[in-house]
């Protein structure tokens, strides 16, 4: 009877991970979506090819080295799919069964490296309509196979940064990635686009030019499509479903994950209102992904109350941090350092707030530890790209759009000239 239990739980357990995994998999189309909307339709194809590419490189480089980085996995996943259900079994008796990890190394393979392409996506929007393609799908496979999965060591792996200190130790915490994830991605975004520099037009004598997205209706429909794909994100890093006490987590995680991302929308329309004097709808966008940011760092000790609060801050923060970034003239098209960096690092600071075996100061030093390493090295391969193959397009190829002097194509031929 016991063996029968522990198979359903293995089942029920590994088939969930599969499922939050295929959601976490859908927000790269949510990317995609809320990263085209928000730029220029010349610049549209170039958005959706990087999109693609990103998340094929991320899946690859994962496997071949990420993953023996980040958790001492099976170098190429050689053995990775292979069970011996007996062997589980008896491994299971003899430890006594107590529910505890019993999911498909498989799946924890396709968990993770689902994360691994989110990080990555975050970069894109940020260096959107100046950058050289290649350069980036090459950024790409340094920081999918070598940068996030390093960080990912020492926070989700347990292991010493550098065999000087644990960050676990010193009481740190991140449940689903508000810093692993998301601040790390904008990290990386921070570094590309100092280096980069802003759209040409984007800042003059007189100040902040706006430039609007081509098509708003799509940027809403990532913008939801990342919503529902965040119940994947938070739900599956629970990693369990098949007993009580994790199907009523899983089940306050998705209520919290939902209530954040509606109080940083609501929080955000206003600030934007009060602000501009008027219903901002990029603003409100911006606000939902900013409470969703917020609460990934601990979605399952809060009441729904204070996960309301906690996304309303975060709404509020992003509006600002949005304008900030534009008196600095750090260009970013679509909000993603804002939305992704502060509201990363304001998550993981709200955790000690419901989780009393968190610190402040152990949060901190995690937060300072995953930007500077992040940023950094970010930083020098920027650089060597700069260098050696240059990362930002001519003036020309600029102004007439990206798609067609990267892809050769446009987006909406019959609608644009290119110009």
């Amino acid at each position: 009877m016991e063996n029968q239990i522990f198979e359903l739980q293995y089942a029920m357990d590994t088939f969930y991970f599969l499922v939050c995994g295929a959601l976490v998999m859908w927000m790269a189309a949510g990317f995609a979506m809320l990263e085209a909307g928000l730029v220029r339709s010349k610049n549209t194809t170039e958005i959706l090819t990087k999109n693609v590419a990103l998340f094929s490189i991320a899946c690859v480089m994962y496997m071949v080295c990420g993953y023996h980085i980040m958790y001492d996995g099976d170098l190429f996943l050689s053995t990775i799919g292979v069970i011996d259900v007996n062997q589980v079994l008896a491994d299971s008796a003899e430890a006594g069964f107590d529910g505890d990890s019993v999911y498909s190394g498989a799946s924890d393979f396709f968990f993770q490296v689902v994360f691994v392409a989110t990080a990555m996506s975050i970069v894109s929007g940020a260096v959107a309509e100046r950058m050289k393609l290649w350069a980036f799908l090459a950024f790409a496979v340094v920081m999918t196979g070598i940068i996030y999965p390093m960080e990912g060591s020492w926070t989700w792996n347990g292991a010493d940064v550098f065999g000087m200190y644990n960050l676990g130790d010193l009481g740190f915490s991140d449940f689903a990635g508000s810093g692993i994830v998301h601040m790390a991605g904008a990290a990386a975004a921070l570094a590309g686009v100092l280096l980069l520099g802003a759209r040409k037009g984007k800042y003059t004598a007189n100040g902040v030019n706006a430039i609007p997205g081509a098509n708003l209706p799509l940027a809403t429909l990532g913008t939801f499509i990342l919503w529902m794909g965040w119940f994947g994100f938070n739900g599956g890093s629970v990693l369990k479903l098949g007993d009580i006490a994790n199907a009523h987590s899983v089940a306050m995680v998705f209520l919290n994950t939902n209530t954040a991302a509606a109080g940083g929308s609501i929080a955000a329309l206003i600030t934007a209102r009060m602000l501009f004097g008027k219903a901002d709808l990029t603003m409100l966008l911006n606000g939902a992904l900013a409470g969703l940011v917020a609460i990934t760092a601990e979605p399952s000790t809060p009441t729904a109350l204070q996960a309301t609060l906690f996304g309303a801050i975060g709404g509020v923060l992003v509006v600002f941090a949005i304008i900030t970034l534009d008196k600095l003239r750090i260009d970013d098209p679509v909000g993603a350092i804002s939305v992704h960096g502060v509201c990363g690092l304001l998550g993981l600071l709200l955790v000690p707030v419901t989780n009393g075996d968190v610190s402040f100061s152990g949060q901190l030093i995690g937060a300072v530890t995953i930007f500077v390493w992040v940023f950094v090295t970010s930083l020098v391969v920027w650089a060597i790209l700069k260098a050696v193959i240059g990362i930002r397009v001519s003036e020309e190829e600029e102004y007439e759009g990206v798609d067609l002097a990267e892809c050769g194509m446009e987006a909406y031929p019959e609608f644009t000239s290119g110009k």
